[in-house]
């Protein structure tokens, strides 16, 4: 090699055995001279070659859907890569687009050639993009090929003597960025620092490029940090892609498919009642009442987490209504029993205050009539609410705080009957009028002090919506029970005025126009 075309470069401390990156294609310039072909030649690899294949053309190649390139630096300039993850050796590396493919002259730097050579760096792998881009390395060819067999076809002579000097071209890689990662593991003494260092996502972008070069020291060193670290949703759906993609040997990759793949086939609808079941029992109100509102977000139909859901078990859901329905009546009886035992060590102290439990109960049967109104199946529950006769009575003789507790129950089934957003048949509509509506009306006042989130206005509009479903001789009934109300209590009782105009309307006005025609 010439000496003019030595240049001052500050030459690095011998290393162990390494490779490194440069520009392929440096532009002509009085600094940068075109050095001659090295004298083995250049060893490209057929497009067809069996030993050797391609990658720069076929949609099912091994290496699609790698993530995209890395940055392009400015012309000329070689900088070493310095983010995490580079090898302890030392990297020279950058990346460029691609030049026409006759005007590419490969010119690393004369002056650290003998260094290169001295290291072992004896082969030149260029990897070129589907987008233009290209990442030159000078490599070991011996730890090359001992890590890769993929490599190891392509090298003419892995032994080393007659390799010296050449270049292997992989054409049309997806993910540069991490095929180049793929490489620089090999040469890392600790692949899981490395990984450590890189993040998941980098990892899972290796082990895709490391199945398609058969790297299984690289294989296994990414499954087991993946296997150990945690992924975010996107990192999850990523590595699934990757499983899909590639056939990866089940004996070291069960550990991470025993995150990805449930070990049994419990239905998720067994599982969602258990939960149900789990906060309805629940002693700490604050954490039941955040426990609610959890299970509630995870079996909304418009949650991201029920994609494939099939339904609830509505079965085993309304055994937990009827569970709460008999929990309330044995409360309120409890709370009657007391005053006739005759001995006072008969009488069992409650755990908790009678309006704590009520208030539980209430809370309980309320949520899972939203969850059931959510999900198409409220019809039941408003039978069953509609049946609750022992309760209508124990209604009448409990204190007012107690009892008001009751008509939330009914308020959320008026309003849901007012919306449109159940229907029931009309003997059902009208056992529940004849059961709830007069305590509706007695316990209006209270509900409006102390509403817990619900909406007076709309119950008011609800309710009356509501009644006007019923048969128009019930309605009369209802009306003329809801007029006498209102006239002697006024604001305790709803305003059911513009249903009261509806149902006149209807009865009398359209009805004597019917009876002129």
């Amino acid at each position: 090699m010439a000496e003019s075309t030595h240049h001052t470069i500050r030459r690095a401390a011998a290393r162990p055995r390494g490779w490194c990156c440069s520009f392929a294609g440096v532009p002509q310039s009085p600094e940068h001279r075109a050095l001659p072909s090295p004298a083995g030649g250049v060893q490209k690899l057929p497009p067809k070659s069996p030993l050797a294949p391609s990658f720069q053309s076929s949609p099912s190649s091994k290496l699609a859907g790698l993530i995209d390139p890395r940055r392009i630096l400015s012309p000329g300039r070689v900088s070493p890569i310095d983010h995490e993850g580079s090898p302890a050796t030392g990297v020279a590396a950058a990346v460029e687009e691609e030049a026409p493919r006759e005007q590419t002259a490969l010119a690393p730097f004369v002056a650290v050639r003998e260094e290169e050579e001295a290291r072992g760096l004896d082969l030149r792998l260029c990897l070129r993009g589907r987008d233009g881009k290209c990442v030159v390395m000078e490599l070991d060819s011996t730890v090359l090929c001992e890590n890769s067999a993929f490599f190891a076809d392509m090298v003419p002579d892995a032994s080393g003597g007659a390799g010296a000097g050449k270049r292997i071209e992989v054409d049309g890689v997806d993910n540069l960025e991490a095929f180049k990662d793929a490489v620089e593991l090999m040469f890392e003494h600790d692949a899981m620092r490395w990984l450590a260092r890189a993040g998941v996502s980098r990892a899972i972008g290796v082990l895709e490029v490391s199945s398609s070069i058969t790297f299984n020291r690289g294989i296994e060193s990414c499954l087991q940090y993946i296997e150990a670290a945690p992924w975010t949703e996107n990192e999850e759906e990523k590595l699934k892609s990757v499983f899909a993609r590639c056939t990866l040997d089940e004996a070291i990759s069960q550990d991470v498919l025993a995150r990805l793949r449930p070990s049994c086939k419990s239905s998720s609808e067994d599982l969602a009642v258990q939960l149900v079941e789990s906060v309805t029992n629940g002693a700490n109100s604050g954490a039941r009442k955040e426990m609610q509102s959890l299970v509630s977000g995870l079996l909304s139909k418009s949650s991201v987490y029920q994609k494939d859901l099939s339904g609830l078990n509505k079965t085993s859901l309304y055994e937990i209504c009827r569970y709460c329905f008999s929990s309330l009546v044995g409360i309120f009886r409890e709370d009657s029993e007391p005053f006739q035992h005759e001995d006072p060590s008969m009488i069992v102290p409650a755990s908790k205050p009678m309006i704590e439990r009520v208030n539980k109960q209430t809370e309980n049967l309320n949520w899972l009539f939203d969850i059931l109104l959510n999900n198409d199946m409220a019809e039941e529950f408003v039978e069953l609410w509609a049946k609750q006769e022992e309760l209508v009575r124990m209604h009448e003789q409990a204190s007012a705080m107690f009892k008001y507790e009751l008509s939330r129950i009914s308020a959320s089934v008026f309003i849901a009957l007012g919306k449109g957003r159940i229907q029931c048949p009309s003997d059902v509509r009208s056992q529940l009028f004849h059961g709830w509506f007069r305590p509706m009306l007695m316990d209006f006042g209270w509900l409006q002090r102390c509403p817990k989130g619900l909406d007076v206005r709309v119950l008011e509009e609800s309710l009356g919506q509501a009644l006007l479903t019923l048969p128009l001789h019930q309605q009369q009934s209802l009306f003329e029970q809801w007029f006498r109300s209102f006239a002697s209590r006024g604001a305790e009782c709803p305003n059911l005025s513009r249903a009261f105009q509806v149902w006149w309307r209807r009865s009398f006005v359209r009805s004597s126009v019917e009876v002129r025609r």
